[in-house]
C-alpha cells in the first residue's frame, strides 16, 4: 500500500506526514488493519526496540473536583460511585508507589483531581515527592495536578519531579464541547510552563468523545506542535454518573487505527496506552503493543484495570520485554535536545488522570468519531468491563500491580 510505505519511511527519518495522511490512516478498512499496525509497527520498533515502558499510578486525591469535564468520573456533579478521599500522607503514597514498582514499573504518575494546585498543595505534593525517591532508588516521578500558577512548575522540579502531565484531550474547535469550567487555552499554557522549567511535557488526547477524525488529527498535530516527551492515547471509558455514560462506539480496530496515526504523526515520542484498553482493545491489547511503547501497569485512578500480572504475561507471550530502570526510555536525538525530559534520563515520569489536572490515562473516555460508519460500531457495550476501583490507594486493600 503506497501510503503506509509513505508513512513508513516519512516516520523512520522524523518527517511529519500530511494531515491528509493522517486522515487516511482512520480511514482504512479492516482488511488494511494488520498491514498498517505492520507499518507503524516498524516505525515503533526502529525507535524504542521491543520496550515496554511500565507506569503505575498513584492517586493522591480522589474525586469531589469543581471543573465539569464530561468525560470525568470524578468532575463536578458526578453520581458515580468512585471513592472520594482527601490528599494521602508522603508516607502513604510512597507505599502505594512502591507496589507499582515492585510490579516493574519504573515511573510512578501522582495524580489529584482539582482545577489546579495552590501553593499549600505544591508543598504536599513535593514531600511526597521526596519521600519517594528516598525510598525508591532510580524512581521516576510525574506530578499531575491540573492547571499550573506561575512558579508551581519551578517548585515542584526542584523537589525532584521529572516530568508534569495535563493533557489536550480533544481538538480545540470541540473543547468547549467537553469542558467548560476551563479553556483549551489553559491546558496549553500549563504545558508550556511545565516546558519552561525544565519538566518533561507529557499530553495526550482522549478518543471517543463525539469527535470527527479531523478533531482527531487536529489533536495529535496540535500535541506534535507542543512537542512532548510522552503522548498518552485514552480510549474513553464510560463510566455510569457522567454525561458520556452512553457512549459505547469504539471497536479494537478503531483503537489500533488511532494508535497508528499517533505513531506516524509523533514517531520518537513515548507513546502510551492509557485509559480503556482493557475494555476497549480487549483481546487485540498485544496487537497495540507495537504501536506504543508505554502503558500503565495495573488500576487507574478510579476504575480497575487488567490484573498486573496479566500485563506482564501479555508483554512477554507478544515477544516485548519491559523497559529496565537502567534503559533510557527516548532516542539519543530527543534526549541530548531535552535537557531533562520524559525517558530523557533515568529520571522522568508522567501520569494519567482522567479528570479537569489529567496525567495521561483517563479512564472515562470512549466513543468514536461521528463520521465512522455504523458498520464499524461495536455490537454491544462492554459495561462489564468497567468497575469501580475498590483496591490501592484510599483504602486498607492492597493495590494491583
Amino acid at each position: 500500500m503506497d501510503l503506509l510505505n509513505t508513512l513508513m519511511d516519512k516516520g523512520l527519518r522524523r518527517e511529519v506526514p500530511s494531515r491528509e495522511e493522517a486522515l487516511a490512516v482512520l480511514a482504512t478498512s479492516d482488511d488494511d488493519l494488520l498491514d498498517v499496525v505492520a507499518a507503524a509497527g516498524r516505525v515503533r520498533r526502529h525507535w524504542f526496540g521491543r520496550r515496554v515502558k511500565l507506569n503505575y499510578l498513584v492517586n493522591l486525591k480522589s474525586g469531589l473536583c469543581p471543573e465539569d469535564c464530561s468525560y470525568c468520573s470524578q468532575r463536578l456533579g458526578s453520581t458515580a460511585g468512585i471513592l472520594k478521599y482527601t490528599w494521602l500522607k508522603p508516607e502513604e503514597a510512597s507505599k502505594a508507589a512502591a507496589a507499582g514498582l515492585a510490579g516493574g514499573a519504573k515511573r510512578v504518575c501522582l495524580v489529584a483531581s482539582g482545577r489546579g494546585p495552590t501553593d499549600r498543595d505544591v508543598d504536599r505534593v513535593s514531600d511526597t515527592i521526596k519521600t519517594i525517591k528516598e525510598q525508591n532508588e532510580g524512581v521516576e516521578v510525574c506530578a499531575c495536578l491540573g492547571l499550573l500558577s506561575d512558579g508551581q512548575a519551578e517548585r515542584l522540579r526542584e523537589a525532584g519531579a521529572d516530568a508534569y502531565n495535563h493533557n489536550l484531550n480533544t481538538s480545540e474547535g470541540t473543547y468547549a464541547d467537553i469542558t467548560t469550567t476551563h479553556t483549551y487555552a489553559d491546558r496549553v499554557d500549563t504545558v508550556h510552563k511545565a516546558h519552561a522549567a525544565g519538566l518533561s511535557a507529557c499530553s495526550g488526547l482522549i478518543a471517543g468523545m463525539g469527535e470527527s477524525d479531523e478533531d482527531l488529527v487536529d489533536v495529535v498535530f496540535s500535541l506534535r506542535a507542543l512537542d512532548p516527551d510522552s503522548v498518552p492515547v485514552n480510549f474513553l471509558i464510560p463510566v455510569e454518573g457522567t454525561p458520556l455514560a452512553k457512549e459505547w462506539n469504539l471497536t479494537p480496530q478503531r483503537c489500533l487505527r488511532i494508535l497508528a496515526m499517533v505513531r506516524f504523526v509523533c514517531p520518537d515520542v513515548e507513546v502510551r496506552i492509557a485509559g480503556g484498553r482493557e475494555v476497549h482493545l480487549r483481546t487485540m491489547q498485544p496487537l497495540a503493543l507495537h504501536l506504543a511503547n508505554s502503558i500503565f501497569l495495573g488500576d487507574y485512578l478510579t476504575t480497575e484495570g487488567q490484573a498486573g500480572k496479566a500485563d506482564l504475561e501479555m508483554i512477554a507471550d507478544a515477544g516485548f520485554e519491559v523497559e529496565g530502570t537502567d534503559q533510557v526510555t527516548l532516542p539519543e536525538h530527543r534526549v541530548s535536545a531535552g535537557g531533562g525530559g520524559c525517558g530523557s534520563h533515568e529520571d522522568a515520569g508522567c501520569g494519567s488522570h482522567e479528570g479537569a489536572g489529567g496525567c495521561g490515562s483517563q479512564e472515562g473516555a470512549g466513543g468514536v468519531c461521528g463520521s465512522v460508519p455504523a458498520a464499524t460500531a461495536a455490537a454491544e457495550p462492554r459495561t462489564d468491563l468497567v468497575a469501580v476501583r475498590r483496591r490501592g490507594a484510599g483504602t486498607d486493600l492492597a493495590p494491583n500491580a
